[in-house]
């Protein structure tokens, strides 16, 4: 009996001695290196943290917003699994936008996006700790956002969503093909340094085709309206700008000029599609993109701003809305049509 005990006392122990070999086999690193297998855990559990803030909701910004998320998405860092986003929408009010910087600057981010550019401006001049994008800037240099675009050294970088020649082609067409309009009436928000820049551009471009530009300006997106009824008799046609202020307010300009039958020209294509006549643009869906892959450069690869040059849209096309065009009075030539580049995607009926 003695010695089958000690028998069963010496088979426990080496089992024992077994599953403890086999559970530090588990944990023993491979040769050259760590263990991979707790690694590959932490970066299947890792969880970012975005935050994002946007200066006011219209189409074009909400645009650049969903499509930087599905650049993220379609990168395996999805919103609700992996990634949890702090969206911040300052309604256009500059107090609300800076609070809202200051908010994000005492948050732990892995990243933080800025969209438009005083939205842009305030979390780049708060947000100290986390690396840096903006989209839909008009100029970030200008703005002060970054120093040069090819480098922008610090933490900052990001996509402007304004390639300078899109305004003079635009204002060349208008030129070409409407011999009728000596004067292009501009609804504008002077506060916004974007505007400001544009409009400059534009006035320039007219210039050359001794085309007058009137401005009717606004400080808030209320009296939009009423700015544009101001121009009636006093321009020949309309035009807006990548304006947050103004694009807010859209739909009564778009109302007065289909009333008043006055040609309107934009900077956005959201606006063409939402009755504006034309632009020379491009779809702020994709410009968001384009950051969400700069973001995932960032967060996935260890890429830094200050390496990431900013870009700008370089696939511009001249886009038509056929209603549009009807609604206010324009006769679509055959020459129009024909300046277009993909006429299935931008000749919108």
């Amino acid at each position: 009996m003695k010695k089958k005990a000690l028998a069963s006392l010496v088979l426990s122990a080496a089992l024992m001695v077994v599953a403890g070999c086999g559970q530090k086999a588990a944990t023993t690193p491979a040769a050259g290196g760590a263990s991979t297998a707790p690694a590959a855990t932490a970066a299947a559990q890792k969880t970012y943290k975005i935050a994002i803030s946007q200066i006011v909701e219209h189409p074009s910004l909400d645009a650049t917003r969903q499509g930087f998320l599905a650049a993220l998405k379609d990168a395996g860092i999805v919103e609700g699994t992996n990634l949890k986003v702090d969206f911040n929408n300052a309604q256009g009010d500059q107090t609300n936008n800076l609070s809202i910087a200051q908010k994000i600057a005492s948050a732990d981010n892995d990243l933080v996006l800025g969209i438009a550019t005083p939205s842009a401006q305030a979390v780049v001049q708060q947000v100290k700790k986390a690396p840096v994008l903006f989209a839909a800037v008009t100029d970030p240099v200008a703005a002060k956002i970054v120093t040069n675009v090819d480098k922008p050294g610090g933490t900052v970088s990001g996509a402007s969503d304004t390639n300078p020649m899109a305004v003079a082609q635009l204002m060349d067409f208008v030129a070409a093909n409407m011999p009728k309009v000596k004067t292009v009436g501009l609804v504008i928000n002077e506060g916004e340094p974007n505007a400001v820049i544009m409009a400059k551009n534009a006035e320039q471009a007219l210039a050359k085709h001794n085309i007058k530009l009137v401005k009717a300006p606004v400080t808030n997106t209320s009296e939009v309206k009423q700015a544009a009824q101001s121009l009636v008799g006093r321009a020949d046609a309309f035009l807006i700008t990548l304006d947050n202020t103004v694009v807010s307010g859209v739909d009564g300009i778009i109302q007065i000029a289909n009333d008043k039958k006055i040609p309107f020209f934009s900077s956005d294509r959201d606006t063409v599609e939402k009755g504006a006549f034309a632009t020379v643009g491009f779809k702020y869906y994709d410009h968001g993109y384009q950051v969400g892959q700069m973001a995932v450069d960032i967060l996935k690869n260890g890429k830094k701003p200050a390496d990431m040059k900013v870009t700008v849209p370089d696939k511009l096309d001249l886009i038509l809305n056929l209603k549009a065009a009807k609604d206010q009075g324009i006769e679509v030539t055959d020459a129009m049509k024909n300046a277009v580049k993909d006429k299935e995607k931008n000749i919108i009926q």
